[in-house]
């Protein structure tokens, strides 16, 4: 893509009622506008590097067994009230409406009632069971403050799976298997290293839920982590869980995270009020054992920006970044143009992904936004670089625990295309 044809541009300030890191900068860089407090759009950046995150998360749940659906927003009143929970004195994030008809509806905060409702036209034998429906779908939820940026929000993007089991026994089964594809989802987003299990309240479904919480100054949430197996513990279950609940240790170091995805077990809690049954070997009638796990996209972009931006800018992870490389053209001549843009073309040619900064502007200005972007390679075309050689040079080289900057290097058209391409 030329950077000349993107309608949106960066900007030196962020709204004056951001606060967050994450906002300031996806806001500066282009990549979300802001609505109002909670609400964002995504621009062209912004959607490519979440369209990367649930690529990846689409790709676990699909190798998993789950089947994508994609199911409403707008809520029947009728469903949820056979779980109690339209009552805002259950749940007091509901957004909700009166329709033409004078019939009152919801914008969905969560999908267990509808999802179940819906199944009871697919479930009726052990022989349809287990299922893993999923979807990526839009969440409304009347938060009273919304302060943190893509963290939390009044209406965010989340991945939520259901999974349908003939016991518990089976759904413990699948319930290890979504712990390992979470944590491959945050390993391969970026976030894995910085990303550990903790044990929360199941609320009204179970004694213990599990959460995924990513460690990062700007959380909300406080754990205890284990420094010897990496197992946390949030802080409203602590009084349970003095020492770690995996190997005993009781030397736990407070942390603050935030919850970039959670796993529940539900048991039949929403078969039995929705009447969700199947026969089985025997021809009896018995609930279907369900769970419920989520991820919010939106969120782990966010969390990757509080993460790893510097005081530059945005530092992509390779995974995510809108492009795999920024080209930069410093054309003094018609010499160096047609050099860049040939470049261009060969990038475009073996299918990589490049942000080409064709724009007639001073080369101060083209590293200052290449900076505050945040694509993982930078590669410049000017009159210091020989025909058919191109500077290099990465966004930020992380060693160990060390964050340092990466000197430049010259390299051939040939070694970047081999670089980027991983051929």
């Amino acid at each position: 893509m030329k950077q000349s044809f993107l309608f949106t541009k960066t900007r030196r300030d962020a709204p004056t009622d951001e606060v967050s890191r994450n906002a300031k900068l996806l806001i500066r860089g282009g990549f979300i506008h802001k609505e109002m407090a909670g609400v964002y759009s995504y621009l062209p950046l912004g959607l490519r590097v979440l369209n990367k995150v649930v690529g990846i998360i689409r790709e676990e749940m699909n190798a998993l067994g789950g089947q994508e659906v994609y199911l409403s927003a707008l809520q029947d009143r009728e469903v949820w009230e056979k779980t109690g929970r339209w009552d805002e004195r259950a749940v007091d994030s509901w957004f909700k409406t009166e329709l033409k008809n004078g019939a009152e509806a919801g914008l969905a905060f969560t999908h267990e009632e509808p999802i179940t409702a819906m199944m009871r036209g697919h479930i009726s034998s052990y022989k349809d069971l287990p299922k893993y429906p999923y979807q990526f779908q839009v969440k409304f939820r009347n938060e009273t403050r919304a302060r943190s940026g893509l963290i939390r929000g009044r209406e965010f993007l989340m991945k939520d799976l259901y999974s349908f089991s003939r016991n518990e026994t089976e759904h413990q089964a699948f319930y290890e298997k979504i712990k390992q594809a979470y944590h491959t989802i945050f390993a391969r987003i970026g976030l894995g290293e910085k990303t550990v299990l903790t044990f929360a309240s199941g609320g009204s479904f179970s004694k213990y839920s599990h959460e995924f919480q990513t460690l990062c100054a700007a959380g909300e949430d406080t754990i205890h982590l284990c420094d010897k197996c990496r197992i946390a513990v949030n802080s409203e279950i602590i009084s349970e869980h003095t020492a770690c609940p995996q190997c005993g240790n009781e030397k736990l170091t407070q942390e603050k995270a935030v919850e970039v995805g959670n796993i529940f077990t539900l048991g039949t809690k929403f078969s039995d009020a929705l009447n969700l049954k199947y026969r089985n070997e025997v021809g009896k009638e018995t609930s279907v054992f369900m769970g419920s796990y989520g991820i919010g996209p939106g969120r782990a972009m966010g969390v990757a920006v509080e993460l790893f931006a510097d005081e530059k800018g945005i530092v992509w992870p390779k995974s995510i970044a809108p492009f795999a490389v920024h080209l930069i053209s410093l054309a003094s001549s018609t010499k160096v143009k047609k050099e860049a843009d040939a470049l261009y073309e060969k990038l475009q040619k073996e299918d990589i992904e490049v942000l080409y900064d064709d724009r007639d502007a001073r080369a101060g200005e083209k590293f200052a936004d290449a900076d505050l972007i945040g694509i993982p390679l930078r590669a410049v075309v000017s009159d210091k670089t020989p025909v058919g050689k191109v500077e290099i040079k990465a966004r930020l080289t992380v060693v160990g625990q060390e964050r340092t900057s990466d000197s430049a290097r010259i390299i051939s058209h040939a070694e970047l295309l081999k670089m980027v391409s991983g051929k």
